[in-house]
């Protein structure tokens, strides 16, 4: 039943005499693997392991990096397999993504506003909103993992969303004939209760992921409090901001316009106006015609 009752039991020897196994033996403990496992055929250990609290996947992976360059002796190395491995190819994969979303976002909203410096007004309006996203994230604990990113390229949406209607609207009072300091604050004033209601109406709905509990419940709070916290910041901060994004682009442009001798109307406009012009032009040569040709059959 025991390791040491091994020495109780008895052998004979080569003068037919029994002997017990303790005359010439001992028993000593020792620790070793119960099975030897190999990678690419070389002899490997298995080590799983998760992430402390507040640190992510990748922070791990740096960390399990480091340490191995400095402490394993050498000719040993280290690899990874399943997700860590995926992770570790992929790298800052989704930087690229935020940045891409972001430049698509760019060209969008110029093509809409027919300028290429409007829509900077819009696009760094955004990032008090990752501050915010960032800042709950660091408050609750949880760390920038596949779902919180996934929270911030939603945040592109929601937080542009708002930033395109005060600029739109103050670019029509600005068309209008309104200044550009007047336009802002009109653009402002006019959108200001309806981003209200649509942006609290969205962060309640977030809420009970943030306070979800069961199976599944980390990835539930770590994309409902990025969603949260940029949609709170993003929301408050950004009826104060957008207009004085829009206001400093929008003196830039109309310096640049004077600079280059350009109108400030947009080609649109223009085109429109011309068309316009034309067509009542025509309109009075045929009317003018009309009233010849009556002359001549009187």
């Amino acid at each position: 039943k025991q390791p040491s009752d091994i020495l109780s039991m008895f052998i004979k020897n080569d003068q037919g005499e029994m002997v017990p196994y303790s005359a010439f033996m001992s028993i000593k403990k020792t620790q070793g693997p119960n099975e030897i496992s190999r990678y690419n055929l070389y002899i490997s250990s298995l080590i799983n392991g998760v992430p402390a609290s507040g640190y992510s996947s990748g922070d791990a992976l740096e960390a399990i990096k480091e340490v191995a360059k400095t402490s394993l002796p050498r000719g040993y190395d280290i690899a990874w397999e399943g997700i860590s491995y995926d992770e570790s190819r992929r790298g800052n994969e989704a930087l690229y993504i935020f940045l891409v979303v972001l430049f698509f976002v760019y060209l969008i909203l110029s093509a809409q506003y027919e300028s290429f410096i409007l829509p900077l007004a819009v696009l760094l309006s955004i990032f008090p909103g990752v501050f915010g996203s960032f800042f709950l994230l660091k408050l609750m604990h949880l760390s920038n993992d596949v779902y919180a990113q996934i929270g911030l390229i939603m945040l592109v949406g929601l937080l542009g969303k708002n930033a395109v209607l005060i600029v739109e609207f103050a670019v029509q009072k600005q068309n209008q004939g309104a200044s550009i300091l007047e336009a802002a604050i009109e653009g402002a004033k006019a959108r200001f209760r309806p981003i209200l209601m649509t942006s609290f109406a969205f962060i309640a709905g977030l809420i009970p992921l943030v306070l979800a509990k069961g199976p599944g419940a980390v990835g539930n709070h770590t994309i409902g409090a990025s969603a949260l916290g940029g949609m709170l910041f993003g929301t408050i901060f950004g009826v104060i901001v957008i207009p004085g994004l829009y206001y400093i682009f929008a003196k830039l442009q109309e310096g640049r316009s004077l600079i280059k001798g350009e109108d400030l109307n947009p080609l649109t406009e223009e085109l429109v106006e011309n068309r316009e012009d034309s067509a009542l032009i025509k309109l009075i040569k045929n009317i003018i015609k009309k009233i010849r040709r009556t002359k001549n059959e009187i």
